[in-house]
């Protein structure tokens, strides 16, 4: 049995994992919350989500992005397949600086299209790549197990499995920099375009902030896991070869 398990504890993930997912499940409380909080400051401009955004694609001279309404609680987003930018209820129609952030923040990405943005382009193309990837990790991990017994080189599979699932964190180091830059956009065009007030601006600032800590933390999820698969498979594949 190899070292990290000490009386049917997996020390691996004790150690390197579940931080993260307690720090993922913060990051998700946090940024809901920051979003009510700021909900509740209502901009004295009066400017919609959906008006704010349409601001931000005029200020970069971007046209022809539809903005429309989609239900459910945070699920903005932009579509670049049908160039939509699509707002929830609580940011489409909302005067406040936690949507009036967020609306802005999916203008942003928009923005990043339009002007060729590297690294969205980048994660664009690599979606299909990892999204295949990450279907066969799990299969070909359980596949170099079962055939470990029979096959000397089986953990061949095994690791095709962790560098499948790797793809997963490449994608995400990819994200980090096209959402801190989408985040910068919506922030300078809110103050150029004189949408908030200078006071305001710090409340759509702190809801993009809690915003990235998302993503930060699913990163370092990401990163834990594959560690813990190196350590976990290395190991036996060390001791198998003994």
């Amino acid at each position: 049995m190899p070292y990290f398990y000490y009386y049917g504890f997996d020390m691996t993930y004790l150690i390197l994992v579940l931080p993260c997912f307690i720090l993922s499940i913060w990051a998700s409380a946090r940024v809901n919350s920051t979003f009510r909080r700021y909900s509740q400051q209502l901009s004295v401009r009066r400017i919609t989500g959906a008006q704010a955004a349409q601001r931000v694609l005029s200020a970069n001279g971007v046209g022809n992005v539809k903005i429309e309404r989609v239900s459910g609680n945070l699920t903005d987003h932009y579509d670049p397949k049908t160039n939509v930018i699509r707002l929830s209820d609580g940011v489409y129609d909302s005067t406040s600086t936690a949507a009036i952030g967020v609306a802005c923040h999916e203008a942003g990405h928009a923005v990043q299209y339009a002007q060729e943005y590297a690294p969205i382009k980048l994660r664009t193309a690599i979606i299909p790549v990892t999204n295949f990837g990450s279907k066969l990790a799990l299969p070909l991990i359980l596949l170099g197990i079962l055939l470990s017994g029979f096959i000397s080189s089986s953990y061949t599979f095994v690791y095709l499995g962790i560098a499948c699932f790797g793809l997963s964190l490449v994608f995400q180091l990819i994200t980090l920099p096209v959402e801190f830059n989408a985040s910068r956009r919506a922030l300078t065009s809110i103050q150029e375009s004189n949408i908030l007030t200078d006071e305001e601006i710090r409340g759509a600032k702190k809801t993009l902030s809690a915003a990235a800590l998302t993503y930060v933390a699913a990163t370092a999820v990401s990163l834990a896991q594959l560690l813990r698969l190196l350590l976990i498979f290395g190991g036996r594949s060390r001791n198998n070869r003994r």
